[in-house]
């Protein structure tokens, strides 16, 4: 049978979270407002499946550059290309 290359392959430690963290998200990193032009972190939230990026984007900085209903458009660069990634605010932290 062919291998299962699904959108979570290859993420088994990337998208696992400590003893002491598992369980839902606060409520308030869903509620999080960002604004255009604020510079975010991608931080992959592995208990909300909804608006997950793909896991190669997973630690990336990037700017927000609109909004499309409840997730943020962020543009971001890998490598030498620029993507515009659509994600929700559960796996958006503000960078610093």
């Amino acid at each position: 049978m062919k291998r299962s290359r699904g959108l979570r392959s290859g993420s088994r430690h990337k998208l696992s979270r400590r003893a002491r963290e598992r369980g839902l998200s606060p409520i308030t990193r869903t509620l999080e407002q960002y604004g255009v032009g604020e510079r975010v972190n991608i931080v992959i939230d592995p208990s909300v499946q909804q608006g997950q990026p793909h896991h190669r984007f997973h630690g990336l900085t990037g700017n927000v550059t609109g909004m499309q209903g409840k997730a943020c458009v962020v543009r971001a660069n890998e490598g030498n290309a620029v993507k515009q990634l659509i994600i929700r605010p559960e796996h958006l932290r503000r960078a610093r």
